[in-house]
């Protein structure tokens, strides 16, 4: 049985403050991985060696910066599910995984239904952070299309989608609003990002 706690999450004044945090967090990745190569390039010419620096810097930032941009810019797909949809409190379980899988989270929405969800963009464990109910968690969105999780309490709210991509019928109770906040796209597949 889940717990609707709020109209929608973004009325929880924690969940705007853990928003606020993510968005400055996602901003600094961009700025750690763009900010070098360009101060590089600012000083070629003045700096011996700074071609040499520039060039190293986009050979190692390369593969990173646009996954890190990517992530910045999907952001706002948190705060679109935040403002639409209540958080729920649901019991769950953090499956154990090999070294290099991606973290999950299988949330229970009802007895007969269990769905596992994938925490992107990079992983991170919500058990381990601040929270006293390991074993719940907070749920914003489409069991079918995914959505926001958080520890109990709001305050650190992840994107996720569900562990195996599937496509699902377009239309149906709950299809727009997914649609709308960018859950899904009109083909019935649900996005990745």
């Amino acid at each position: 049985m889940s717990v609707t706690l709020t109209k929608t999450a973004w009325d929880h004044p924690p969940t705007v403050v853990g928003y606020k945090r993510l968005a400055v967090r996602r901003f600094n990745w961009v700025l750690s991985l763009g900010g070098p190569p360009l101060a590089a390039l600012a000083c070629i010419g003045v700096i011996p060696y700074a071609g040499m620096t520039l060039t190293l810097l986009i050979i190692l930032t390369t593969p990173y910066l646009p996954w890190v941009i990517v992530a910045y810019f999907r952001r706002r797909r948190v705060v679109a599910v935040l403002q639409a949809y209540p958080w729920r409190e649901l019991p769950c379980r953090h499956p154990r995984r090999p070294p290099g899988s991606p973290a999950t989270v299988a949330i229970s929405f009802r007895e007969d239904f269990t769905a596992m969800f994938r925490i992107i963009p990079f992983p991170v464990e919500p058990a381990t952070l601040e929270g006293d109910h390991p074993d719940r968690i907070w749920f914003a969105g489409d069991p079918r299309f995914g959505g926001v999780v958080s520890p109990v309490g709001g305050h650190y709210p992840v994107r996720v989608v569900p562990h195996t991509p599937r496509r699902e019928e377009c239309g149906g109770e709950g299809f727009d609003l997914a649609r709308r906040v960018g859950l899904v796209r009109g083909s019935g597949k649900g996005t990745r990002t």
